[in-house]
Formats: C-alpha cells, sequence, structure tokens
C-alpha cells in the first residue's frame, strides 16, 4: 500500500492511448500538430490568452520559467521550504547563472505579502545587495495547503508593484484546483508563468510551463533548446498535456487523489500538523508507530523525527486509503 509520492502512481491509460496515437512521421521538435495546438487548447482552459512549452521534468519547468524573470545578479523571493529550495539540488542556480534565492518564512509553507515585504524592505538598492527580480510560489504549498484566490491576487499586486515576475510552481495545481472549486483561472490568479505539472497527476514525462507574458514565452524558447529540454520528438510530450486536459483529466485525477487524502485525514484528528487542502498529509507518528505500520504494509516517509508524510495519487485505491486510516485511527 503505497503512499510514499504521487510521483510512484502509474500512467493513466489514456495517457499512453494518446502517446500511442501520436505515433508516427511527424514534424520534430515542437513543430509538430500536436505541439502546436497547446496554445489554444491552454488558454481555452484558463480563459486567457498563453503560450504553452513542454518540457520532462517540473525542475525544468520552474527554473527555465524564473531564468526568463531573472537576472544573474538578482534574486527569486520563495517560501525557505519552497521546492526550488530544498528538492531541486541547486538547479535553480545552475539555470539561472548564480542568482540567488532570497527566503522567506510562512506557516504551511505558503507566503503573505507581509513576510514578503518583511524580507524585501530592508534590502538597500545598490550594488552592494542582491536585488529581487521575481516572486516565486506553490500551488498547493510543500504542505499541501492551497493558496486561495484573494491570497493569490494579493501577492500578485504586491509583485506589480515592485516590479517582481510572478511565477507559480504548479506541480500539483490539479490538486489545488479540485479542493478550491475553482476555475483554472481563478486558482492561478495572475501570475506571469505558472509550471502545470503533470507527471504527478498521471503522466508519463510532460510538464508543462505557461507563460502569460508572451515576452517571457519568447526568451524561454530559446533557453530550453540551450538548456537541452527540446526534445526531438516533442509531439510525445504534447500528446501527454492534450490527454489530461481532453475531458478535464487533470481535474478528475487530482478529485480522486484528494478524496483518498481527505479519507485518510478523518482518522488523524490532532496528529495532523497541516489542513490537507490537496494530496499530502503530514501526520505525527513516534518512531515505535511508524514501524507498527510499514509492518502492517504502509509505505511512505518520515518527516523528521516525530512525523511522516503520506502522499496518495490518482490511482490510490479506496479500500487502502480506508485501511490506513483505520490503521492510523488505531494507534
Amino acid at each position: 500500500m503505497l503512499f510514499l509520492s504521487d510521483n510512484a502512481a502509474s500512467v493513466h491509460p489514456k495517457v499512453w492511448e494518446a502517446m500511442r496515437a501520436a505515433d508516427g512521421p511527424d514534424s520534430p521538435y515542437d513543430g509538430d500538430g500536436h505541439s502546436q495546438a497547446l496554445d489554444a487548447k491552454f488558454s481555452a482552459a484558463f480563459d486567457r490568452e498563453c503560450t504553452a512549452l513542454w518540457v520532462a521534468t517540473g525542475t525544468a519547468a520552474n527554473c527555465l520559467a524564473l531564468a526568463t524573470m531573472c537576472q544573474p545578479h538578482g534574486g527569486v523571493v520563495c517560501h525557505e521550504e519552497a521546492h526550488i529550495e530544498a528538492d531541486e539540488g541547486g538547479a535553480p542556480g545552475f539555470f539561472l547563472h548564480g542568482a540567488k534565492l532570497l527566503l522567506v518564512p510562512g506557516e504551511s509553507a505558503k507566503l503573505t505579502p507581509d513576510a514578503v515585504r518583511a524580507a524585501i524592505d530592508p534590502i538597500r538598492d545598490d550594488v552592494h545587495q542582491v536585488q529581487p527580480h521575481a516572486l516565486s510560489i506553490t500551488q498547493a504549498s510543500e504542505y499541501g495547503v492551497s493558496y486561495r484566490p484573494d491570497e493569490v491576487k494579493a501577492l500578485a499586486s504586491l509583485a506589480s508593484e515592485r516590479g517582481l515576475g510572478f511565477h507559480m510552481d504548479g506541480a500539483r495545481f490539479a490538486n489545488a484546483s479540485a479542493f478550491l472549486g475553482c476555475s483554472p483561472g481563478e486558482a492561478a490568479g495572475p501570475v506571469d508563468a505558472l509550471s502545470f505539472g503533470c507527471v504527478k497527476n498521471g503522466g508519463m514525462s510532460a510538464e508543462a510551463i505557461l507563460f502569460f507574458d508572451e515576452s517571457l514565452a519568447d526568451i524561454a524558447k530559446y533557453r530550453r533548446k540551450r538548456a537541452g529540454h527540446l526534445q526531438s520528438k516533442g509531439r510525445f510530450l504534447a500528446a501527454q498535456l492534450h490527454a489530461m486536459l481532453d475531458g478535464d483529466l487533470w481535474l478528475e485525477n487530482a478529485r480522486g487523489a484528494n478524496a483518498a487524502a481527505a479519507e485518510i485525514a478523518t482518522s488523524c484528528g490532532e496528529r495532523l500538523m497541516h489542513p490537507v487542502e490537496a494530496n499530502e498529509l503530514f501526520v505525527r507518528l513516534s518512531p515505535d508507530e511508524r514501524e507498527s505500520l510499514r509492518a502492517r504494509g504502509f509505505q511512505f516517509y518520515d518527516w523528521g523525527a516525530d512525523a511522516a508524510r503520506f502522499v496518495t495519487a490518482w490511482n490510490t485505491r479506496e479500500e487502502d486509503a480506508r485501511a490506513l486510516a483505520d490503521a492510523i485511527a488505531a494507534l
């Protein structure tokens, strides 16, 4: 019973079908029909004109997006536990040619305008200090908590006021959208660029960078090639993204993962460290309690000395979620 990560989940059958259907001769790189149709499809989904570029990983999506907003001598404002800080192996520094991450604290790994101001206001406007060039948030956050539309708008207003590019890491954007019950455009808000997650949500090997600023997209196209992410058979990446959008499969998958997480949460009570607003649960468990759960066949990651992280996926079985809930309740 696997709760390690949604990256460990199977590829959705409709994604495999879309990739098989894309086989056969076609234009290379992003000149194929599937890739060329992505802009219109994502623009319709978000009710806002955008340019969609596929890449193979979320790390590349985040870093290529930020590289269009931040010069090497600048900085990206983000949460101190953001994925770009804690889990991308220094990739932002590599893609951004040494630009600095300016770290900000915040409850449940979310940023607020006041916290951002407190971090950047003391920075002097001179060449001796790194100047903030961009702001990056994660939807849902690293602790599975979703930004409400008004929270995103408030941060967007601050970014605009300070002349910062605004990026959203949407590795679990589908889960946040499903939890919020609002449109994709409302869940994303007025960001300049969004890393639209696919792999964690039933995809195989494709993520999308959505640029709502065409000038940033023009830069990213060159940077994607330079970084080695312009795959020669890009139609197979584009096909995965089409499969996700067709019939709102991306939301259907996310709702399934969220429902499994909500089922488990019913038995966690005060053990929960953060609200469950996507498909991740952070639960206070002693070492003995964790070993007890593992002995019963549950796989998950430890989260510090006295906690564990459980992640559900699009194909988490209802009986497995219920079994974990019962096991936690019985501890």
